[in-house]
Formats: C-alpha cells, sequence, structure tokens
C-alpha cells in the first residue's frame, strides 16, 4: 500500500520541528497581533441624557452656529455619549458627511506613526537608544537617536521650510526625497540633538522611512496590514499620491476649494486619514496592553523635554498637559491645508473627544479643549488653540480674528442641566 503524499508530507514536518527543538534551536517568527476590542461600559440612561443635552448645546453654540463642516464625537468609558456629522465631504457636490467619511487627521496621525514604530520597539527590531547612522549610511548628522525623533528633540531642520526650495525640480516631495536631500545638500542644524524641544515635521518623515527600513514594507502598507486591520478601523488608511481623486478633499473658510500642493507625498507627519468611529477604536486600544505593553504606553505617555517648567510637554508621539491639580490630557492636534483635527483623551475619566473637519475652522481647537471641563477639573488660564506644527502660522494669525463672546449660551456642567 502506497503511502499517501500528504502523509508524507505531515510526517516530515512533524520531524523537522522535533529535530530543531532537541538541538535548541527556535524559528523567529515575526510578532502579530490578534487584537480583541474592549467592551464598552455601560452609562446609566439619565447620565447619558445628560451629557447629550450638556454637549448638544455646548457645540451648537462653539461649533455648529459658527460654519462648522465636519464631525464630532464624544465617548465615555468606550460608550459614545455625543456624535454628529454636520455638512459635506465635498463642498462642491453637496454629498452629506457620513460616519464613513474619512477625513485628514493631519498631525493627529503621529500618534499612531510614533506608536507602530515603538510595536517595532517591543520587537527587538530596534531600539530607542538606536542612531539614525546605523539604519542610513552616509547620514550626516551624527547624534540623533529614535528616542529624540519621536521627541522631537533631534535637531534636525523642518523639510517643510527647505524642500520649498525644490519646487522648479519636484513635482510632489516624498519621504526618499527629503532623506536624499539633508544627505546631499546637508543644511544646518537647527540645534544640537538633544538639548531641547523644538516640532519638527523632518523627525516623523524619518520615522515612517525606518518603519519601511525595518520590516521591507511601505508605510502605507505596514500600517494597513498590522495596525489599522487588526483593530478592524475600517475606514483608516495612509494616503498616496494615488489616492488623490478619490480622498475627502478641503476648503478654505470660505469655501473655496483648497488646493493640493508639492508637500502631498509625504507620510509619517501626516496623510492619515480616518473617522471618528475608527478614532475612538484606536483610543480604546490604548487602554489595553495588546498593541503595546504598559511600559512602551508609560514612556509614550511621559513628558521627555523638562528643561523649562510648563503645563505643556511632549512624550514619544503624544502632546500631554499636565495640570497641577493632577489631571493629565494625552492629546494631538492637527491641521493640513482646510482640515483640522482634535484627539484628546482624559484618562482618568476614561472620556475621548474628537473633533474633525474639512472646512477650515479654527473653533475646532477651541471647542475640544473647553470641552474638557464638562467631566473634569481641566480649566487653565492657557491658550486654547495649541498649534501642533509649526507651519501653521495661520493658527496664530486666527486667534486675533476670534472676537471674545459676550457670553458662551449653553450649561457648564451636568450640575445646571438638573
Amino acid at each position: 500500500m502506497k503511502t499517501p503524499f500528504y502523509a508524507i508530507v505531515f510526517l516530515a514536518l512533524i520531524y523537522g520541528c522535533n529535530e530543531a527543538a532537541s538541538n535548541g534551536k527556535t524559528t523567529h517568527v515575526e510578532d502579530s497581533l490578534q487584537y480583541y476590542p474592549p467592551t464598552p461600559s455601560q452609562i446609566d440612561k439619565q447620565e447619558f441624557r445628560q451629557y447629550h443635552r450638556l454637549l448638544s448645546a455646548f457645540f451648537d453654540s462653539m461649533l455648529i452656529r459658527r460654519g462648522f463642516n465636519g464631525s464630532i464625537l464624544v465617548a465615555k468609558n468606550g460608550t459614545i455619549i455625543y456624535e454628529k456629522y454636520v455638512g459635506f465631504a465635498d463642498l462642491r457636490k453637496k454629498d452629506s458627511l457620513t460616519p464613513l467619511t474619512p477625513m485628514h487627521i493631519a498631525s493627529t496621525g503621529k500618534t499612531f506613526t510614533a506608536m507602530a514604530l515603538l510595536r517595532l520597539v517591543q520587537e527587538n527590531k530596534l531600539s530607542l537608544n538606536d542612531s539614525l547612522e546605523h539604519f542610513f549610511p552616509g547620514f550626516p548628522y551624527p547624534g540623533i537617536t529614535v528616542r529624540m525623533l519621536l521627541s522631537h528633540r533631534s535637531g534636525l531642520p523642518n523639510y517643510i521650510y527647505f524642500m520649498d526650495a525644490e519646487k522648479k525640480n519636484l513635482r510632489y516631495v516624498t519621504n526618499n526625497d527629503v532623506l536624499n536631500y539633508l544627505v546631499t545638500k546637508k543644511p544646518s542644524m537647527s540645534y544640537r540633538p538633544g538639548t531641547h524641544f523644538n516640532y519638527c515635521n523632518t523627525n516623523f518623515v524619518f520615522i515612517a522611512l525606518l518603519i519601511e527600513k525595518i520590516t521591507g514594507k511601505t508605510f502605507p502598507a505596514y500600517m494597513k496590514e498590522n495596525l489599522f486591520d487588526p483593530l478592524q478601523m475600517k475606514n483608516t488608511y495612509v494616503f498616496s499620491l494615488s489616492d488623490t481623486l478619490t480622498a475627502t478633499p478641503s476648503f478654505k473658510p470660505n469655501g473655496g476649494y483648497w488646493q493640493n500642493d508639492m508637500m502631498e507625498g509625504t507620510y509619517g507627519d501626516k496623510n492619515i486619514y480616518s473617522t471618528p468611529q475608527d478614532l475612538l477604536k484606536w483610543d480604546q486600544a490604548l487602554y489595553t496592553e495588546q498593541y503595546l505593553s504598559k511600559a512602551l504606553l508609560d514612556s509614550a505617555f511621559t513628558p521627555q523635554s523638562n528643561e523649562r517648567p510648563s503645563i505643556h510637554n511632549y512624550g514619544l508621539g503624544w502632546r500631554m498637559l499636565n495640570i497641577p491639580n493632577g489631571k493629565k490630557v494625552i492629546y494631538h492636534f492637527g491641521r493640513w491645508h482646510g482640515f483640522n483635527a482634535a484627539f484628546a483623551r482624559l484618562r482618568d475619566e476614561k472620556v475621548t473627544i474628537i473633533i474633525l473637519g474639512n472646512k477650515y475652522n479654527s473653533n475646532i481647537y477651541k471647542a475640544a479643549t473647553k470641552a474638557y471641563n464638562f467631566f473634569g477639573d481641566y480649566d487653565q488660564k492657557r491658550n486654547n488653540t495649541d498649534d501642533d506644527s509649526e507651519e501653521f502660522e495661520s493658527l496664530a494669525k486666527a486667534r486675533g480674528a476670534n472676537k471674545k463672546d459676550k457670553s458662551e449660551e449653553y450649561p457648564q456642567s451636568i450640575a445646571q442641566l438638573k
């Protein structure tokens, strides 16, 4: 009787595995993510109604009556307590925004880039103390570590400025163009590495390059396969130039279409599109240790720049507000063209505040920060805009254009609704 072919293969596999085990050898298997979303906590019906009434009145006054075009989601313990979609995905077509409409989240996308790299650190693919010279031969700036990129302490010049000089030579700037420019043209450092914080998009362009170098995959492909898909973020993706015709567009405050420019080709620092519901999934994943260990999560949420005392600081890919009363906000805002994004996590109360817009409106940042106080004592005499990048000078100008409200006709707390 002949032995079936599949039986022979099966026995060979068993023999091979036993042989390797007897020799003390182990086969390296890439760390894969099997993610199980946490179950949202139930909220009392009366409490839900109170929060919803409070937030409805607040956002109606602060945003919706002020030219807002976008989406808002607020959740507590993973349960959505307020959700609103206002306006159009494309103002030229008048197609209504829906929960499935992805928007460019600008610098808020840095949170994904940072955590993806920390995942590779967890897999022992690299160390936070590794130097960039180790990965990029010929890199002309010694002493810059992975940690310095994540915390904006590298001293690298901002590509948004130096690549602007390449307009005649490039239609679109890519991450590799930024690397090649630094290696060949060697523009001056902004400051000595590791000496202080200075927000710079070049850092996160290089983090995306590192992810590509280590994994052998493009950044968009790696993020889809290893983060977005496992976390079931079905409407989130990294923009590539091939998505130009299908991506949600953005608009100026007057409703005019905001043209793309030569900086559309870089990613890592920006160019992630997402929805509020997907960002809530991201927020909830960070309350578990399924994507990152507690030690690495704690590092990401720990201030990295302490030269000057301030309630503001930056961790590893995250901004933070450390209030003297012990309250802490983990967040990242962003702006690109007419897109505005606010993503804030109040971990004490397990509250998530997400606001996305595609018609430029700086009130988004003010509304997000004011909303903190509905859940705890986060009141601080501070600037409500809190820029997220050096190239966002228009935000500073917009501050001066915002006149102080005569009165804010919304309840200040749940107590006022009782």
